[in-house]
């Protein structure tokens, strides 16, 4: 941003000096009159000055204030702006430095080792004076003007001293000679931290091409970043450090609520940003918790500068005030619904609650209807799309397997390439390893298309597979009152492309006693066996939606990332093209992630009170994590080819051949993804013309040697995780991490809502066992009474219902300021010319899969994406509007 004859600083409030350093500082006082302060004195002169006597550098800085800050400086007398003003210097040096509202600039100087072969830096000063405030954006403005001797050299860094008492959220920093300065941070206060911030201006160097004047900045830059394990972090730190996941569970509030360590031998799990609380009185091993939010880096914590819709303050909106209202009004937390009709006043009607806090009405417009009247406020559900569209979906058994290949789960079918099915849990404990899903079954489902043999070399048969993984917990959820079981889920690929479910078999492992109990469950055509055929399948929709949410969901997308954003602070320099590359797609995870360790996955949080695991939650999750996680598989591709869902083929379009040729979620997805690596191949190319300079780049070698043995560092002895050392291998890992960043987690997230809002099409949890398990004869002749009451008792309760609602309305909402992937250049990108025209490629390329995949979408013949009633599958469409719209694909993990 340049005006005039210089350019200026943002803050999200205003305040405006201007100062010329040359022979001396000299101080301008507000006038006595108008709301805006204007110097007094010679200001004609300095502008004339500033305008015409090259090389004199006009410098424009953006900042944003903290609320608490921002309403003291708009309220501001003239005679407190004469207090202010002084204590804003900015100096040019070949160090630069940038103080705001007590705040220094020092400008540092590229010196290049033929120019300065000792690096001599060089400094100049300046005041900084506000300038304008733009009310529409809430920024402030702050110009500032330096004399610089013309051997001065080219501008490369700015330093930075906050000499306010609170932190300061910097937007930019323009020369009037073009040169910028991206900062996007919030700067310390120097009663906080006497370090000055350092900033780089856009140009991004590899650390072998670092002018040899910021050599020293850049190497003193990362070190500020870097924890050591020790100590508590402050609120307005910038550190970024590794822990375990020590504080889900609180035992100094009750020992019911202690949960294990996740993370090391006993329970595999990344790492998560370090916060350094003091260890619970009861738990050496635990973190003690707080009802504030966690520490975050500073730079990672949006709250401050985001509209009131922003993804983490409307999650913390539902977390702190609805959800507190809805167990408000329910007395038993065990009741369910007597009827599907009470299920259905949920989106007619409403419920009726306390009026909340008028933030939350603001906050939550859609969920939270306003005031009935003067003593109450109406919590409305909007009607989900799949349940607009068709009302009966959820019952269909063709729907069902639909939703595999194109509902929020998409990531989980596999092809069946062995037979029989066996699990490979101990038979001594869990029973025998052969499932009661035999060739007959199979074949009196299949009769009339091939046989067992037939089906499994034509890839015919396809599998949901909870067995193992659920099993060992089937026993443990029963002492909590709950009901689990190891399934597995078999499929038939139909002529017509589509899928037919063939059988269901439930599992309980031995216990008390009592033998291993299975079953094995298929569509029918008796009443008896029909109404036992649904409830078997509102059992495993409730293991897929627990393996959505822990799995696909949390584990892959924002647990997995968060390591790579630690690493990337850590180990890349701000001017590392790499971490500017990635940078985007990291933006808010964090802060998200933090939210979640809080109030969703902690001890009888959101997850583990209304999931089917309960407290074993997590464990589940470490489990998956230990046995299914593997980085060379996260990239769509190979995730494809490891589940046998895809084949390797060169002749293909995007170098695979899909097993099942319909399959929304990997049609589209592929575009995406392809569109990303071309991307990233290009943009990597560019940076790094041989392949030894990859190998010699010590910070990204850092970087992904602490990926891969600390951030991930309980598999880092496992064989398959990819070299670096060619531009080929540095291309597919940030492939694979953009890919996760905004597809993989678009893809399972964002249609929440559309699918699971109407929870009987995706019940989270089920609340008791199969009526034909060992029933009593009171019990079964209740089920053949009234069939329905079972299946109602079976599902959530209401409070665990509408808990699951109206988290899932806000996580699958978009903001209104959302950024979406191909969407707004990186300053950095911009600034130089062939980078700049690859994004432009890249964002053109996501411009068309828009309408390839809105003409996928009316193709009648693909039948899993278009037809009566279905949902189009919209998800990995790029762009969106704000709100629940159920497509588009941010750049990060931001909700």
């Amino acid at each position: 941003m340049v005006s005039g004859i210089g350019t200026g600083l943002k803050f999200t409030k205003p305040v405006y000096f201007r100062y010329r350093f040359g022979t001396g500082i000299h101080r301008f006082l507000p006038s006595n009159t108008g709301a805006v302060p204007v110097p007094t004195g010679t200001e004609p002169y300095h502008t004339r000055y500033i305008r015409y006597r090259y090389p004199l550098l006009g410098i424009l800085v953006t900042v944003f204030s903290v609320p608490v800050c921002t309403e003291l400086i708009k309220s501001c007398s003239n005679a407190a702006m004469q207090v202010i003003a002084p204590f804003i210097l900015l100096c040019i040096h070949t160090v630069s430095k940038l103080y705001f509202v007590y705040m220094r600039f020092y400008i540092h100087n590229n010196l290049f080792c033929l120019l300065f072969s000792k690096g001599n830096q060089k400094t100049v000063k300046a005041y900084a004076r506000y300038n304008a405030l733009d009310l529409d954006i809430s920024v402030y403005t702050y110009k500032c003007d330096f004399d610089v001797p013309e051997d001065f050299g080219e501008i490369g860094a700015v330093l930075v001293e906050n000499e306010y008492s609170k932190k300061m959220f910097f937007k930019n920093i323009v020369l009037n000679n073009g040169v910028t300065f991206t900062c996007e941070s919030w700067v310390h206060s120097k009663y906080d931290n006497s370090e000055k911030r350092i900033f780089f201006t856009d140009k991004s160097y590899l650390p072998l091409e670092t002018p040899t004047a910021l050599k020293s900045l850049r190497e003193k830059d990362l070190e500020s970043l870097r924890g050591n394990g020790e100590g508590e972090r402050k609120s307005f730190e910038r550190i970024y450090d590794y822990d375990v996941y020590n504080d889900l569970g609180d035992p100094d509030e009750s020992l019911d609520l202690a949960r294990p360590v996740l993370g090391g031998e006993t329970h595999p799990y990344p790492r998560r940003g370090r916060t350094g609380r003091k260890m619970s009185s009861k738990d050496p091993l635990t973190e003690s918790r707080t009802l504030l939010p966690f520490y975050v880096p500073a730079d990672e914590d949006f709250s401050e500068i985001k509209s009131v819709n922003f993804g983490a303050k409307t999650l913390y909106s539902v977390l702190h005030g609805v959800v507190p209202m809805l167990d408000s009004i329910v007395t038993d937390k065990d009741k369910g619904f007597p009827l599907f009709t009470s299920i259905d006043l949920l989106y007619n009607e409403g419920v009726n609650v306390p009026p909340p806090d008028s933030g939350i009405i603001t906050a939550l417009p859609r969920l939270v209807k306003g005031a009935t009247d003067a003593a109450n406020t109406v919590i409305k559900f909007e009607t989900p799309e799949t349940i607009d569209r068709d009302t009966f979906s959820w019952f269909r058994d063709e729907e069902f397997c639909r939703q595999m290949l194109a509902g929020i789960n998409p990531c989980r079918i596999q092809l069946v390439t062995e037979w029989p099915l066996m699990s490979k849990l101990d038979p001594e404990i869990y029973g025998p390893a052969e499932s009661a899903i035999t060739k007959e079954v199979v074949e009196e489902e299949i009769k009339g298309f091939m046989t067992l043999e037939e089906a499994l070399a034509q890839k015919k048969l396809f599998m949901l597979d909870y067995h193992d993984l659920l099993l060992p917990y089937v026993n443990k959820t029963e002492a909590e009152g709950r009901t689990l079981y190891g399934s597995r889920t078999l499929m038939f690929l139909t002529p017509a492309g589509t899928l037919r479910p063939l059988a269901i078999e439930l599992t309980r492992p031995p216990v008390y006693g009592k033998p291993q109990w299975k079953h094995v469950y298929t569509p029918a055509w008796d009443a008896t066996s029909a109404w036992l055929w649904k409830l078997a399948k509102a059992h495993v929709l409730a293991h897929d939606s627990s393996y959505h949410q822990l799995v696909s969901h949390w584990l892959r997308t924002h647990c997995a990332t968060e390591p790579y954003i630690i690493a990337t602070n850590r180990q890349l320099s701000q001017m590392h093209p790499i971490r500017r590359f990635l940078l985007p797609h990291f933006r808010y995870t964090m802060q998200i992630n933090s939210l979640a360790r809080l109030l969703l996955v902690n001890a009888m949080g959101i997850i583990e009170s209304t999931f089917s695991p309960g407290k074993y939650c997590m464990q589940i999750s470490s489990d998956a994590y230990d046995q299914q996680w593997r980085f060379d598989h996260e990239a769509l591709p190979a995730d494809l080819i490891s589940r046998g869902m895809a084949v390797e083929d060169p002749t293909a379009p995007h170098g695979v051949k899909l097993t099942i040729e319909d399959y929304p979620y990997a049609n589209d997805g592929l575009l995406i993804y392809d569109a990303i690596k071309q991307w990233a191949t290009s943009y990597v190319n560019y940076y790094y013309p041989q392949a030894n300079l990859v190998e010699s780049d010590e910070e990204l070698q850092a970087w992904w040697n602490e990926i891969r043995t600390v951030g991930h560092g309980d598999k880092k002895d496992e064989p398959w995780w990819p070299q670096l050392k060619t531009q080929d291998d540095l291309i597919g890992i940030v492939s694979t991490i953009l890919w996760v960043t905004s597809g993989q987690h678009s893809a399972v997230n964002f249609g929440q809502y559309d699918f699971a809002g109407y929870f009987p099409n995706r019940p989270t949890i089920s609340r008791t066992k199969m009526p034909n398990e060992d029933p009593t004869d009171e019990e079964w002749q209740s089920f053949i009474k009234r069939p329905e009451d079972a299946l109602l008792k079976c599902f959530p309760s209401q409070i665990q219902a509408t808990k699951v609602m109206a988290i899932l309305d806000v996580l699958s909402s978009h903001s209104p300021d959302e950024e979406y992937i191909g969407g707004n250049i990186e300053a950095a990108w911009e600034a130089e010319p062939a980078i700049k025209a690859v994004f432009e490629e890249f964002r053109g390329r996501l411009n068309e899969l828009e309408a390839i995949i809105d003409s996928r979408n009316t193709d009648p013949t693909l039948k899993n994406r278009s037809g009566a009633g279905l949902v189009p599958y919209q998800l990995l469409k790029p762009y969106s509007e704000k709100g629940v719209t159920g497509r588009g694909v941010p750049n990060s993990i931001s909700i």
